[in-house]
């Protein structure tokens, strides 16, 4: 067993404690948001919720399953985050595998224009033109399209696709695999951790949308979960349905709770998709780290 100096266990206990405080101030405000969304009206008025609930209550939870506008953008949401990810990683991967092989006798000039909009991007209002131009305003496509491909995420799937080694893809054409085929067999299923990495990066963009969703979008029936959530909080008194009486008192009487339950409905679908992907997303870190 190798013998820990004095000067490492004060250098990791220094870390240990540092990292626990560091951690708690990234947990404790989404506790905080948690205890007032379950806490009665009369204890967030007071000032009396911290970190627990105070007079625990299930009515703000209840009055935003109950707002069928929240529904509507919640699908919204969804919708753009499970095509715009599997838009962007087909985009992503059908234009780095390409310039990761070295028989790809252009792959250069296409990395080199991949990395001026790197470091170049466009503007708001030419962008704003160009979706005009090509009738994508007030349409949920304006939200998938334009990000299709980000270069950061190009330049990392491309690193992995670099590290596959050229046998393999040696061996599938010799056994007959058309490009489509090989890239669907024997490429993509070796790419898990990469994929799933960059899923986890587009998937969380695309779940974040606001403003894109402000710039092209008009339609407040199109808005995505983040607008309605910041419509939510900037409004000082909350719209309901006429019909749902038993909640016309809370809406004024507790705008605050409300308001946390809707972040923690909007925040908590996305939480819960990382521990799935943790260990690929682990892996996919390391990508192009090491060389040999």
């Amino acid at each position: 067993m190798r013998k820990v100096s004095t000067g490492q266990q004060v250098f990791n206990g220094f870390n240990i404690v540092f990292l626990t405080i560091l951690g708690l101030l990234m947990f404790l405000p989404f506790l905080n948001v948690l205890a007032e969304s379950l806490s009665s009206s009369e204890a967030i008025i007071n000032g009396k919720v911290v970190f627990w609930p105070v007079e625990f209550t299930m009515i703000n939870y209840q009055y935003v399953f109950s707002d069928a506008s929240l529904w509507r953008s919640f699908g919204i949401t969804v919708y753009i985050t499970v095509v715009g990810t599997i838009i962007n990683l087909l985009a992503t991967a059908s234009l780095a595998y390409p310039v990761s092989r070295q028989e790809y006798m252009g792959r250069k000039y296409i990395v080199f224009f991949v990395l001026i909009t790197m470091v170049f991007s466009a503007p708001l209002i030419p962008n704003f033109i160009l979706m005009k131009g090509l009738n994508l305003t007030n349409s949920l496509w304006a939200l998938i399209l334009p990000g299709a491909i980000s270069a950061f995420n190009f330049f990392v799937m491309r690193a992995f696709f670099m590290q596959i080694p050229p046998e393999i893809i040696d061996s599938g054409r010799i056994d007959g695999c058309s490009e489509t085929r090989m890239i669907w067999s024997i490429v993509l299923p070796l790419s898990k951790p990469v994929m799933a990495s960059l899923g986890i990066f587009y998937a969380v963009g695309h779940w974040n949308t606001y403003m894109n969703a402000l710039y092209y979008l008009n339609n407040p029936n199109l808005w995505p979960l983040q607008v309605k959530l910041r419509q939510l909080i900037m409004s000082d008194d909350i719209n309901i349905d006429p019909s749902a009486t038993q909640f016309s008192s809370l809406a004024h009487m507790n705008p605050e709770g409300i308001k946390m339950a809707t972040i923690i409905i909007a925040t908590i679908p996305i939480v819960l998709i990382y521990p799935f992907l943790q260990k690929h997303f682990v892996k996919g870190m390391m990508i192009g780290s090491v060389k040999s």
